[in-house]
């Protein structure tokens, strides 16, 4: 998946006759839907609706409003991260955190051009009456959490997004040539350029008139193809075949119970394998030595007490979730080779992932799970995916000058509530091993997420004269002197904290070649109240004096 930030554009077209009569110029009918609209939402973080006053604007004006002549044609509130609902009588809107099902009148929008609702929080199958936008160029549904099978009648579109959604069952359309009245399902849209249906759980094969389409438009699912990367056959299984309850209504009453009575029979057969099982190994654990090794492979070990309740993963599972790691926003390999790898390393590694997944606070990065395969030799944490990248990066690179002074003073907020929950709320305590802009990782809405990357960094790379060298079978194992118990440096992370304080308002990297150390620049300027203001980031045109005094005052302690 081709990294990008989750707050898209948010696009609604439509011409004449889509709404009715006037308010001022713009018809009371559309202010009508605009007003159902924001009924629908109940968080609305940045104010962006504030201006929307139903009783003396005019709709034009409003923030994301743009018209033509007497008609609302466009409204574009993207990257703003309100959550709501979709109201029956609202209409389409995207790239937010929308939930629900997608409504079924929908399908009265008879002048919609284009409907884009990607990357909401939408559930449900995709309504059937879908299929009466019969003015509809371009619908756009990918990443949301949409179930069911693809509708069989779908407009006249050029451009359709399905993608990255749990849809199930075949894809209409023939799988022979076909022409005229024998064309059905997707093969009915002449006039379709480009479609993509790729992460799903589509099922059985392409339609022929879809051929044309590039291969990968469809990898990430469960189709017969063995040029497409599909998913794994346990995830596969877990799909039902398409005609599954047709099947299961037209089998005799005789048969359904001789099942019943089967699966019975088997599911007790098993509870009592499981109970023996278990049983068993509570009376006589097993021993394993960590530090076999054999010529070739050494032996993984794995504490199922010490992962319990933690995912793991396959490579396989995670190649399909990021498109064969073209994304690794949320994916962090640990790069060592195999045979440099040790028994040490392993329960270190399995240390990590169990005290990573400890942390649960909205301030933090959340550890969703761990990879381990031995073909190819791979280890792997998988984190909650952050799509505004690091703080680093919207300081120091172009792209960041948007930066305003509340959103820094927001994050700054974050970072300490971080820390606070990481020293003080948890036993036990959790220090970020290098804590400066780049283990800041921001999501969608700019919330700063604190996520320690580097310690397994450290633990690689650290020389043997700070460390425990030891060796086994002619291999070497840097061991840390703290392998027990982590490093907890929270002085160390609380003068870090002082100098993050100093690089979020000053724009600068805590260190420049050309400028030094960035707290013995700012030394002279936050020591005098009558040059306070030369600490801020010349970018900024806003700040307020009391709560750069505040942060001053700080970091000066």
């Amino acid at each position: 998946m081709e990294m990008k930030h989750l707050g898209l554009f948010i696009l609604f077209y439509v011409t004449s006759g889509l709404f009715l009569p006037a308010y001022g110029d713009v018809q009371p009918v559309e202010v009508h839907a605009l007003n159902s609209f924001k009924e629908g939402i109940y968080e609305d973080p940045f104010l962006v609706l504030s201006d929307w006053n139903f009783f003396d604007s005019d709709p034009c004006n409003w923030v994301g409003v743009t018209c033509s002549g007497n008609q609302v044609k466009k409204l574009n509130i993207s990257g703003s991260s309100i959550r709501g609902f979709i109201a029956e009588e609202g209409r389409v809107l995207h790239g937010n955190k929308l939930i629900g099902p997608i409504p079924a009148s929908i399908g009265s929008l008879k002048y919609l051009k284009v409907l884009d609702l990607s990357n909401n929080e939408l559930t449900g199958p995709i309504p059937s009456e879908i299929g009466n936008l019969v003015s509809i160029i371009t619908i756009n549904l990918e990443s949301n959490g949409l179930t069911g099978q693809l509708p069989f009648k779908i407009g006249n579109l050029q451009d359709l997004r399905l993608d990255r959604n749990r849809l199930h069952g075949t894809i209409p359309g023939a799988y022979a040539n076909a022409s005229g009245e024998n064309k059905h399902g997707f093969c009915r849209l002449s006039s379709l350029e480009y479609a993509d249906f790729s992460y799903n759980f589509l099922t059985g094969r392409i339609p022929k008139c879809l051929e044309y389409l590039p291969r990968i438009n469809f990898r990430g699912n469960c189709l017969s193809y063995k040029d497409i990367k599909r998913r794994t056959d346990e995830q596969c299984a877990l799909v039902p075949p398409a005609n599954a309850l047709n099947t299961r209504d037209s089998k005799p009453a005789w048969l359904l119970a001789v099942e019943v009575v089967t699966g019975v029979t088997v599911g007790s057969l098993f509870l009592i394998a499981v109970f023996t099982f278990v049983l068993r190994c509570r009376s006589k654990p097993s021993i394993l030595n960590i530090w076999k090794k054999s010529r070739r492979h050494m032996a993984v070990y794995v504490d199922s007490n010490m992962l319990k309740g933690v995912t793991k993963y396959s490579r396989q599972e995670l190649e399909v979730a990021c498109e064969d790691f073209s994304n690794i926003i949320a994916v962090i390999s640990v790069c060592v080779k195999e045979e440099h790898w040790t028994g040490h390393l392993e329960l270190y590694y399995q240390k990590e992932v169990a005290d990573l997944a400890r942390l649960n606070h909205e301030n933090t990065g959340k550890l969703l799970g761990y990879c381990i395969d031995s073909s190819p030799f791979t280890r792997m944490l998988v984190f909650e995916y952050a799509s505004n990248g690091t703080l680093y990066e919207h300081l120091h690179y172009e792209e960041g000058c948007h930066l305003s002074w509340s959103r820094r003073m927001n994050i700054i907020i974050g970072v300490a509530k971080g820390l606070r929950y990481l020293h003080t709320e948890i036993e036990p305590p959790f220090t970020i091993s290098e804590l400066n802009s780049s283990a800041v990782y921001l999501t969608e809405d700019y919330s700063p997420k604190l996520v320690d990357f580097e310690s397994w960094k450290t633990i690689v790379t650290r020389p043997e004269n700070s460390a425990h060298s030891i060796s086994h079978e002619g291999d070497i194992c840097v061991l840390p002197s703290s392998f027990e118990e982590r490093d907890l440096d929270i002085q160390g992370n609380i003068y870090s904290f002082g100098v993050l304080l100093l690089e979020i308002v000053s724009g600068r990297p805590s260190f420049c070649k050309d400028k030094g150390c960035l707290v013995d620049w700012a030394k002279d300027y936050i020591e005098n109240q009558e040059q306070m203001g030369s600490v801020v980031d010349p970018a900024l045109k806003y700040f307020k004096d009391a709560d750069l005094k505040v942060i001053c005052e700080v970091v000066s302690m």
